[in-house]
């Protein structure tokens, strides 16, 4: 029974017996001298693996060595429109460096995000990538320590790992040069939520082109959408219905509202790009491509992040510093009839 007991008995037991984290467990198992573990919490650590019958794996010691050929995926976006791009990127690349990617789902729910991380380890990982849907801040638990991490799309709260993410001021930026190089002058913003990285990016971008051009920032012209169809319909609707200053051209903070806002315009008799030009932002394929006239984006940039993601993370395993611990990518202007 004793033996039977001890191979149940997992490192995160250890450490609630211990009352320090998973991590100064594993250190203390990897003999890291670099950790700053003190000998006497090194002593219960040991004391408690004693007590407890724990004995580490074979996997854990070719963790510890960097042996194993995986990378971890950790993503909320699988089912995602995205999901396809930052997958694809993440595993084409991997493969060329003679690694396999093994992906779970992740959630919001923090206990589910660490039992994802801990898995991943159990698989002996070499590094993780973790994924978000939409440009935010984030907060990994503590396991994300153990091997070097690379966030997609997403950024530390803490600022302590490193992460890929897209330029959003620089997207902005493009979307707004792309009308006024078409000869609009009054561009109304239907922006995402208020204080997200992507809607103040974006915004920034917005009235950096404008100011560029000579023109003053109308603040007026520029409403949220809430990042949804039915909230970009509403801000067109608004912007359209103005009395003798509506805008003629309309930039919308991702391709959703674009839709909403293509609905405004055909109700009130209105041509695209004729009468009024539309562009989006996410090139979310199954949108964008099949609205009429299709839809002139910004691309988000989801297969390169990923494939970028895998890059920095090659360097951290190799023990290589990085250029910066945050990477920002382009985002591309995808040209269709909508401008």
């Amino acid at each position: 029974m004793a033996t039977n007991k001890a191979r149940r008995v997992t490192m995160s037991d250890v450490a609630r017996h211990a009352g320090v984290s998973r991590t100064t467990v594993s250190f203390v198992l990897n003999e890291r001298a670099d950790a700053g573990i003190p000998e006497e919490t090194r002593l219960r650590i040991r004391a408690s693996i004693e007590e407890l019958g724990y004995r580490p794996n074979a996997g854990a010691r070719a963790l510890a060595a960097k042996r194993s050929e995986w990378y971890g995926l950790i993503t909320e976006i699988v089912t995602a429109p995205f999901a396809v791009d930052v997958i694809k990127g993440a595993q084409d690349r991997a493969w060329a460096d003679g690694k396999f990617l093994l992906i779970t789902a992740g959630d919001r729910d923090r206990a589910m995000e660490a039992a994802a991380f801990d898995k991943l380890l159990e698989q002996r990982a070499e590094g993780l990538l973790y994924a978000t849907t939409w440009h935010r801040a984030v907060t990994l638990p503590p396991a994300a320590r153990e091997v070097p991490v690379v966030l997609v799309n997403c950024f530390d709260a803490d600022g302590a790992l490193p992460s890929v993410v897209p330029d959003e001021v620089a997207g902005g930026h493009t979307a707004t040069r792309r009308l006024l190089d078409a000869g609009h002058r009054r561009i109304g913003f239907i922006n995402l939520d208020t204080g997200i990285p992507a809607a103040v990016g974006r915004r920034q971008g917005y009235e950096q082109a404008l100011r560029e051009a000579g023109l003053d920032i109308d603040d007026s012209l520029v409403v949220p959408g809430h990042a949804t169809a039915d909230g970009g319909y509403a801000a067109a609707c608004g912007l359209l219905d103005r009395e003798g200053d509506r805008p003629t051209a309309l930039f919308c903070g991702n391709d959703r509202m674009a839709m909403g806002a293509y609905d405004a315009i055909k109700e009130r008799g209105l041509r695209i790009p004729d009468d009024i030009a539309v562009i989006g932002f996410d090139n979310q394929e199954l949108i964008a491509a099949y609205l009429r006239p299709g839809l002139t984006t910004v691309a988000l940039p989801f297969e390169f992040m990923g494939a970028k993601g895998v890059d920095m993370l090659g360097a951290l395993t190799a023990g290589q510093p990085l250029d910066t611990t945050q990477m920002k990518v382009d985002c591309p202007l995808i040209e269709r009839s909508s401008v």
